[in-house]
Parts: C-alpha cells; structure tokens; sequence
C-alpha cells in the first residue's frame, strides 16, 4: 500500500498577466481552480478512476502570489475512507529574483470515488502511513472528518433552501448562466474548479461595486457541496455583502442549480469569502462604512461577525504554526 509521500502530485504555474485580478496578483478564483485540479490529480491517481469534489476546508491567502511569480502546487491524499479520500493541498510562491519561496496558502478538500452516473465508489487502494509525521496527519484527517460530518447532517435540509430576502439586502448581485460542455471534467458534471472561479468573480464583482476601488481575496471559509451541477443546468450566483470592517469585507454566496426542463431548483452550497479593499500599491485601505438596517442584513452582520472572530483565530494559529516551521520545505 502506498504511503502519503507516494501519493504526492506537484503542479507548477507561472503566473502569468492574464491570471490577474488586483493589479500584479493572481485571481483568487483562478488559484481556487488550480487548487481543485491538483487535488483532482492526486485523489484520482489513487481512487483509479473519477472523482468529484465533497467539500473544502478553509482557504487564507497569507500574502499575495505576484504576476511573474512560480506557483507550486503539492497535493497528497492524506486519508481514505470506504468512498472518500482527503487531499491536503499547499501552495509556495516563489520569486526567482529573490531566490526565495514562500508557503502561500493550504487547504484540505475531500474528494468521493464516483462511476460513470456519478453514483459513489469503494476505494479499492488504501493508505498506510510511514512514520510519526504521516501517522500525525491521518490523526488530523480524522478529526476533520468528525466536524464534515457533522455539518452535512443537514445536507437534506440544505438542498432546499432556494429562498432568499433580496429586497431586504441593498448590496447584492445575482446572475444566471448556462453550464457549458467545456466546464466539464468528467462526464457530465460540471468541474468545481470552474465553480469556485465562479464564485470568487461574482463575489469580487460586489466588492468591487461597493468600494469602487481594487480588492483582493483574502479567505474563503470551509464549503461543502450538497449537490452536484451537471452540464446545461442552470447556474445561478447569488452574492451579498454581510459585513464591512476596516479594510476588509465579507460577502456571501448562494448557488443554485436549476435543470430548466423540469423547473426545480435545488441549493448547490453557500461560500463566505472575505476580500480586502487595496490600493494601486496593493497595500489595505478603508473600505466605505455600512450599517445594517433591515432585518436581512442585521442577520448576516450578525453571523458574518461570529465567522469573523474564528477567522481570525485560525490566521494567527496558521500563521504561529508557519513561523514554527520556518524554511523547512517539501
């Protein structure tokens, strides 16, 4: 059985001008998919056929990785279960003038073995840990595991959940799509990679409206996929913003798939992303100030606040756990 080392898929990007969102950076949608992909390439190798995307853990951006810059990609499954597999993605930036690589961002995504309808697979290969670091993350995998389960419980519930307060939100947009052919990786089911740049684009269109002015995605919370999106659905985004605070913003995405010939509507997931507003120099600065006022948005300020504290809980043990480990690299 294959150790976590041997599963190991490196992917390499320069980052080139049309990857851009904020001037001279990578769009956050943009690395999202490469994120997806790499994790695609690993879960893949081991589960021997198709796989799709369950859920996503929490994604921080700790410094921008710069147009001109190498993005590397290292994905490796740390986990398997009867249908599942855990996939822990990092990605290092590296500025070749400087000499220097940096540990940009990590993610865990969670991947399902699935057939050709789509229906869930055994894993057939399995992983066997080779010493105390690899035994450390299945340990960790495991406790992951324990808190998507948990959220999923409701997963039923989630699926229906098609209604929202639009007129009771002053800052929103929304828009409706077709799911192209192309958007496809296997079969008939759209790629999430070409979801989630969906996603950052229609939350950094608000952002960009609201504060009229350049911003960068900072964050995406965990984000887990009730329902898979298949090819000519119906595709629609809606985003909302629920918090503003310094210089930094939370908004809020709904998505629905919609097959068109039978007139349902189904709740696809929901993404909380937080974006800061920059300047040309792309260094922070304020954002224009909000109050809620109606019910809608004194809710989601509400619980955008609570989402907020744990946010920045998790940076500060991401980032004291990065200082730890300090020029050690793969």
């Amino acid at each position: 059985m294959p150790s976590i080392n041997d599963t190991v898929t490196e992917m390499i990007q320069v980052v080139m001008p049309e990857h851009a969102g904020a001037p001279g950076q990578i769009h956050g949608g943009r690395m999202m998919e490469w994120i997806v992909a790499a994790g695609t390439v690993a879960a893949s190798r081991v589960a021997r056929g198709t796989v799709a995307l369950g859920a996503m853990d929490d994604i921080d951006f700790l410094h921008p990785v710069k147009v001109g810059e190498i993005a590397t990609l290292r994905a490796q499954v740390e986990y398997v279960g009867h249908s599942s597999l855990e996939v822990g993605v990092r990605v290092y930036a590296e500025d070749t003038a400087a000499g220097a690589r940096a540990l940009t961002l990590s993610s865990h995504l969670v991947f399902v073995s699935v057939d050709e309808e789509g229906k869930p697979r055994p894993v057939l290969s399995k992983i066997e840990p080779r010493g105390a670091a690899e035994e450390a993350l299945v340990q960790a995998a495991l406790e992951r595991r324990k808190e998507r389960l948990s959220r999923f419980a409701v997963k039923a519930d989630r699926l229906g959940e098609v209604q929202d307060e639009p007129e009771e939100v002053r800052w929103r947009f929304e828009s409706t799509r077709a799911v192209l052919p192309e958007e496809a990786l296997f079969g008939n089911f759209m790629f999430a990679g070409k979801l989630l740049t969906g996603i950052d684009e229609a939350a950094g269109i608000l952002s960009v409206r609201y504060t009229r002015g350049f911003t960068m995605t900072a964050s995406m919370d965990a984000l887990d996929f009730y329902s898979p999106i298949r090819v000519r659905e119906f595709l629609t985004l809606r985003a909302g913003l629920n918090y503003a605070g310094t210089t930094s913003m939370e908004i809020g995405v709904k998505v629905l798939a919609e097959e068109p010939w039978r007139g349902s509507v189904r709740h696809a997931c929901t993404a909380f992303l937080t974006f800061v507003h920059v300047g040309s120099d792309r260094r922070p600065i304020p954002v224009p100030p909000f109050r809620p006022e109606t019910p809608a948005e004194r809710r989601r300020w509400e619980a955008a606040s609570a989402r907020r504290e744990a946010r920045l809980a998790r940076v500060k043990r991401l980032k004291a756990s990065i200082a730890s480990q300090q020029g050690v690299l793969p």
